[in-house]
């Protein structure tokens, strides 16, 4: 016990303790060796994070940005374009950044990274807004359809907003630590965010890098426009925090000619006879250089001399640079034209750089989508060409698609999987645009983070009761086995997370050593690359393997009691595929979704007179309406199967790519070790886009030589959720 602690102060404490009463505040300074003189406390404060390192799994490799009806051999292709560039793979994550930060952290990943020179910015933009509608409008044929938030999404809103602001900032709080913890010893870390929070985010950071490695606080002025308002003042500015690791950190100015107009009139104020508009700048010459003393056509040099030779003095003169003075003891300047002055150097006040424009090429409709030219200037100030950049609350993807375009490389991850989607389509089309301009592209991966629940066995066995009981199956006990219906095994998943494509081939096997020939697994969502190798792994076990989404209904005691709640199967896709000679044809010939949001029985009778609702039943899109009288009208819309389509690709030789992880040794050494899965190794592609449809339907493709392949065609839903399927094909034959 410290010193300075009286015999009256330590009988208080232990009073308080035996008690179980909060201690007095006043004794935390006494107790801890390093008290802090200021930091930010909130009830819940931990200042240690668990390092949980999971194993990453590899879902999709692209290095080949190809959307050509007639895809021809891959050396034709790349010799009159850009090529893909060798060596690192950027990386988008699907998982909560908490585990994706510590196992890159902790993981064997670490040594990668820190072969490509480390991670030498994070840009993060952090849900800071309580109040955020996470809903998503869904364009699906000609209808709108208001997608609501998974249950996944509202488990991890929860967790981020659920007690407020404490909860947000232990969120918070632990991103950061191990973002620190991950940061190159030159990197740097800019956190966006706005009024709510501003304040408290600065604290963490000055706690966590300290105040000597505060850089700057930039003020985004994000609205252009008057924002209206009654009783305050309108909110237009976003608050940028930029800290460093430490004090040898990358910086490149930055300059702006936007930003400066008043003075750029001031300055630019003359043309020439071409109409340019130029500044002038005196040629005398810097004391610290040699005087030059020499006249020319007629004017004497000044006090100081010329600050450029004769030659090159007659070089500026019939470029038209020089202008001449009246008198022949004036001074002549140099012009300098606007368009090659580089501009005022950009200060922390951003003005210059705009909302995005409803019509803009950039614009997704993302909710939350920065304009890429805000990660332009970030990432140009703070990294060289062939830096590694990072951003773990990807979003929509503006910060890995502006890193790829200025040859940076990048990692983003986040939790939703419509993001996830979103991105992977964005990074593609840049990818395109790089090939067609001629310019080098890296290959990117789209991995998951492996199994990982941390919910208590209690309450995990209380969602298995409520799941079995919906489901319409009894419970068993001792069992790997959740429980049972007719000849059916059922396993439900995890409350809190996707069901990983491990646990399912876990299910799988433990279901082959009991002689079980049918197996239900239940779960809000399946993990990417769950199908097709774990159906198809399932098969070859001689174990029929379903899988299933559970509903939001489950928690709805009504519904489960008049039976209304539908388990959906996962998506249906149907492909014909052809060969002849050494070309293999694929079509898709239909695909089906079987999802249900709301329930058209408690719509029908909560919505209100006058009023309709669009619905989704078992993949079809319903309108209902309540007329005056109240009587409830239910009518299909009808939808066409190619509008349940967000994204497709093919991969025509699906046993080329075996997966191989990273596994760190007892000796510290890293080794690769394959895992028997496959990758899809995605060589074609069509999606949709903000301003096109899906297209193309089917795709051809050129074999080097005959044999037997394996195709694999991936199908993404406008939910983001995936079906793939595998077929064998025989070419050349």
């Amino acid at each position: 016990m410290p010193e300075r602690l009286s015999d009256h102060e330590i009988r208080d404490i232990t009073k308080a303790l035996e008690a179980g009463l909060p201690i007095d505040d006043k004794y935390r300074y006494l107790i801890f060796k390093e008290a802090r003189q200021v930091e930010l406390v909130w009830n819940g404060k931990n200042t240690h994070v668990q390092d949980v390192v999971l194993p990453f799994q590899v879902i999709e490799h692209i290095d080949e940005p190809r959307d050509e009806v007639n895809l021809q051999q891959q050396q034709s292709l790349f010799d009159i374009s850009g090529k893909k560039v060798q060596g690192w793979s950027n990386k988008l994550i699907w998982g909560d950044n908490k585990y994706v930060l510590s196992s890159l952290k902790s993981g064997p990943i670490r040594d990668e990274i820190e072969a490509n020179g480390g991670i030498k910015l994070i840009y993060i933009d952090p849900p800071f807004d309580v109040g955020a509608d996470f809903s998503t409008i869904i364009e699906i044929g000609d209808t709108e359809f208001e997608k609501s938030p998974t249950v996944l999404e509202e488990i991890a809103f929860r967790d981020t907003w659920g007690l407020g602001q404490d909860s947000f900032l232990a969120m918070i709080y632990e991103r950061l630590l191990l973002m620190r913890d991950l940061l190159a010893e030159d990197g740097t870390i800019y956190v966006h965010c706005d009024y709510r929070m501003n304040s408290q985010i600065k604290m963490i950071l000055n706690e966590l890098f300290g105040l000597e490695n505060f850089v700057s606080e930039i003020i985004w002025k994000r609205r252009a426009g008057i924002v209206n308002q009654t009783s305050t003042f309108g909110s237009c500015t976003d608050t940028i925090l930029m800290f460093s690791k430490s004090q040898n950190y990358v910086y490149n100015r930055q300059h702006t000619k936007v930003d400066t107009e008043d003075y750029v009139k001031e300055r630019f104020k003359y043309r020439d006879e071409n109409g340019r508009i130029y500044l002038l700048n005196n040629l005398g010459n810097p004391a610290d250089r040699p005087t030059l003393k020499y006249e020319y056509k007629g004017y004497k040099p000044p006090k100081n001399g010329w600050a450029v030779s004769r030659q090159r003095m007659e070089e500026m003169d019939a470029e038209g640079r020089l202008e001449f003075p009246k008198k022949p003891e004036g001074r002549i300047q140099r012009r300098q034209f606007f368009d090659e002055w580089e501009g005022m150097q950009v200060q922390n006040l951003w003005t210059d750089i705009y909302q995005i424009n409803p019509m803009a090429k950039e614009r997704l409709d993302y909710p939350t989508q920065k304009p890429e030219s805000l990660l332009e200037r970030i990432i140009r100030t703070s990294t060289n060409e062939g830096d590694l950049v990072a951003d773990f609350f990807g979003g929509s993807g503006t910060t890995a698609s502006v890193a790829e375009k200025l040859n940076r490389k990048w990692i983003t991850s986040d939790i939703g999987r419509f993001s996830i989607n979103t991105a992977r389509k964005r990074l593609i089309t840049v990818q395109r645009e790089m090939k067609n301009l001629g310019k080098d592209f890296r290959s990117f991966e789209v991995l998951s983070v492996g199994s990982y629940s941390f919910n208590e066995a209690r309450q995990q066995n209380e969602f298995n009761q409520i799941v079995l009981t919906a489901y319409k199956a009894e419970p068993i006990n001792n069992s790997p086995f959740t429980g049972r219906k007719a000849n059916h095994y059922v396993v439900v998943g995890p409350l809190d997370l996707p069901v990983s494509r491990e646990y399912v081939e876990e299910m799988v096997s433990k279901a082959k050593e009991n002689k079980l020939v049918e197996l239900d697994v239940l779960a809000f969502e399946f993990g990417m690359g769950v199908v097709p190798d774990s159906i198809e792994n399932a098969i070859r076990n001689g174990v029929k393997l379903n899988l299933k989404i559970i509903p939001r209904e489950v928690f709805d005691k009504r519904a489960v009691a008049d039976g209304a709640v539908k388990f959906s199967e996962v998506g249906f896709l149907d492909v014909k595929i052809e060969s002849k000679k050494l070309e293999a044809s694929v079509t898709l010939t239909d695909f089906s979704v079987f999802y249900s949001q709301d329930s058209l029985e408690l719509d029908g009778e909560n919505l209100q007179k006058g009023k309709s609702k669009v619905v989704l039943d078992n993949g079809i899109i319903k309108k209902i309406s309540k007329n005056k009288e109240g009587i409830v009208k239910i009518e299909n819309i009808a939808t066409s199967w190619v509008d349940w389509i967000d994204y497709w690709a093919i991969d025509f030789n699906f046993e080329d790519r075996q997966e191989l992880k990273l596994v760190k040794q007892d000796d510290g050494r890293v080794e690769q070790v394959a895992t028997g899965r496959n990758i899809f190794d995605n060589q074609w592609q069509s999606f949709k886009t903000n301003s096109e449809k899906i297209e193309l339907t089917s795709s051809k493709y050129q074999y080097p030589k005959p044999g037997k392949y394996m195709i694999a065609v991936k199908v993404i839903d406008v939910f983001g959720n995936d079906t793939t399927r595998v077929f064998e094909v025989n070419v050349g034959k």
